[in-house]
């Protein structure tokens, strides 16, 4: 029989219990509130008493949602935090736990376990009197009752003692609570957290007025949440956060997150007001630099499109910064990287923005990303919004493990790359193609489209009707119609415009060696072509038609590498393949040399 750790009942009620404890759980309930927030309460004994104000983090929620974690299985109680409520009384936060044998293997509950109260375990006690208690009401079983339902059968003076270790901030104030701890139920509560990620500061102005707002994500040793500024908090705090340095954080409102706008491992998030509290640090070596959950590259075929991952990888090659004109005709940067990892496998992540021209990777740096976004085009590959955390060659156990691995063997490797791996005609793990395989494997023709990549010689460009007019709104690329009067109108907003923007739609002859193919290029793909942007390609239209037809004379012979799409689409009873490009890149020469090598070399095996 599995002996469990008896006192440790004892020692955590008592703020003094280690980690690695043997427990076994005797209850787990279900606490629900609003905005599908979820607790888990659990009862555990250790064969002599019972304690049932232990809490599990909300990252855990997924053990007990599978019934890993049942009545009367064996656990040990790896990792822990004990959180002081307002009255004085304790909640064991568990942080990091293990089923080292299941229910059905123990047979039912072990020893005699009695509830703990304080005193025990001090010599024979009198019994106790319970103080009268009003009953339950039914509204205190939702979420914004939880402590109180967690705190029934605890003695009225349970727990006061502070425990030992626990940090206090600056000039004494209220205790350093772990930041898994925390909820909107707590009125003094200070963390103690280092900051890995810092927004830019943003602007808004509508119809009730102007703003502004910043946001930042801390990390301590027991998770990790968001906090938001606006206004007047923007102005105090902005300058004075550095990301990678620790503070004592305080007196935030704390509310449910919303998720539609973080990737932040956390059900609440904070916002600063009038009476926050940010105080460096000086002391920060027991903080942790950041929290990460890492997803091998291999693994990226199987997650699910628009999932929010944590990678780490070796970066392989770094494309140089483009920039593209967005829906509301802002420019923007743009950058890819490559990223390998011990899987073996590359995935390509895109960079954008301020970070995007300054990223550095010269030296095959280890880059770690935080909070990327999984995307299905071309294959698998990666997106690093605002709201993401970039680390080169963070001090990790992960970084320094990837490092050695590559250094040894990985840089001999070529890598098998997935974000290329949705080939058309069973492409395997590459969706290379010349232009005749397309044809003889009749890409397209199928259910779903395919995808492919070809390297193609541009050898005509149709400039006819290759710029339209289309509606000035951020979200809407319709054409517009003159309406002879000084305004566009625009049938799906419904509107009428003073002014309109230029859109591309090109068509473009491409060759190889083997074969040519029509293809149609929407707005960045024209652009990258044609070298200019569809703005400036309108006024030369209207002003300067010799310098427009130069424009499409110098980009003709040109290579690029095409990333397309083909579907056999049918019109007025006429099928045909419709092949329109996703992406143009310059040609890689090293690369498109070794992918050669690569052939010729499987050639000769056969």
């Amino acid at each position: 029989m599995t002996k469990l750790s008896e006192g440790a009942i004892e020692a955590l009620t008592n703020g003094t219990g280690d980690n690695d404890l043997m427990l076994q759980l005797v209850n787990i309930r279900k606490l629900e509130g609003g905005g599908g927030h979820t607790r888990w309460r659990v009862m555990m004994s250790d064969g002599r008493y019972t304690l049932s104000s232990f809490m599990l983090s909300t990252q855990l929620n997924y053990m007990a949602e599978e019934n890993q974690l049942v009545p009367n299985c064996i656990c040990l109680l790896k990792r822990h935090v004990t959180n002081i409520l307002k009255d004085g009384r304790r909640v064991v936060i568990i942080l990091e736990i293990e089923v080292v044998k299941p229910a059905e293997a123990v047979g039912g509950r072990i020893g005699d376990p009695i509830p703990f109260t304080e005193g025990m375990g001090k010599g024979p006690q009198p019994p106790a009197n319970p103080e009268p208690r009003p009953p339950l009401q039914q509204h205190n079983l939702n979420q914004n009752e939880a402590p109180q339902t967690m705190q029934r059968g605890f003695n009225k003076d349970f727990g006061k003692k502070a425990p030992s270790g626990m940090p206090s901030t600056p000039g004494g104030g209220s205790k350093v609570v772990p930041i898994a701890s925390l909820n909107p139920y707590q009125s003094k509560w200070t963390i103690r957290a280092r900051v890995t990620n810092k927004s830019s500061i943003r602007t808004w102005s509508n119809s009730r007025g102007d703003g502004k707002l910043f946001s930042m994500e801390v990390v301590d040793e027991s998770g990790e949440i968001r906090l938001t500024g606006f206004n007047q908090e923007v102005d105090k705090f902005f300058s004075l956060v550095e990301v990678g340095k620790v503070y004592y954080i305080s007196k935030c409102s704390l509310k449910i997150a919303n998720k539609q706008y973080t990737s932040v491992k956390n059900d609440y998030e904070m916002t600063l007001n009038g009476e926050s509290t940010i105080i460096p640090c000086e002391d920060s070596s027991d903080v942790p630099v950041v929290q990460c959950d890492f997803v091998s590259i291999a693994e990226l075929e199987s997650r699910e499109k628009d999932a929010i991952i944590d990678v780490i990888g070796v970066c392989k090659s770094v494309d140089e910064v483009t920039r593209l004109t967005t829906k509301s005709n802002r420019e923007v940067s743009k950058r890819t990287v490559d990223l390998m990892d011990m899987s073996g496998k590359v995935v390509t992540v895109t960079l954008w923005g301020e970070t995007a021209e300054t990223f550095d990777g010269s030296g095959k740096p280890i880059l770690a990303i935080k909070g990327a976004k999984l995307s299905d085009y071309g294959g698998r590959s990666l997106s690093a919004s605002f709201s993401s955390t970039l680390m080169i060659n963070p001090d990790i156990p992960e970084a320094y493990k990837l490092r050695g691995w590559y250094d040894k063997e990985g840089h001999t490797m070529e890598g098998q790359s997935v974000t290329e791996a949705r080939g058309g005609g069973g492409g395997g793990n590459t969706n290379w193609k010349t232009l005749s395989d397309v044809k003889n494997e009749h890409l397209g023709h199928g259910d779903k489209a395919d995808y492919y990549t070809c390297i193609a010689t541009v050898v005509y460009l149709r400039k006819e009707n290759c710029l339209y007019q289309a509606c000035p709104s951020q979200d809407c690329n319709k054409k517009v119609v003159d309406q002879q009067n000084g305004m566009f109108r625009c049938e799906k907003c419904d509107k009428e415009f003073p002014n309109f923007k230029y859109r591309l739609i090109l068509s473009a002859n491409i060759a190889d060696y083997g074969d040519n193919q029509w293809v149609t290029c929407f707005q960045e793909s024209a652009e990258a072509i044609l070298g200019q942007n569809a703005a400036y390609l309108g006024q030369l239209k209207d002003s300067n038609e010799a310098a427009f037809d130069e424009v499409f004379q110098q980009a003709n012979f040109n290579t690029f590498v095409f990333r397309s799409r083909v579907k056999l689409e049918t019109y007025n009873d006429e099928s045909r393949i419709k092949a329109s490009v996703m992406e143009v890149k310059p040609v890689d020469h090293k690369d498109y040399s070794k992918r050669l090598i690569m052939n010729i070399r499987n050639l000769a095996s056969k």
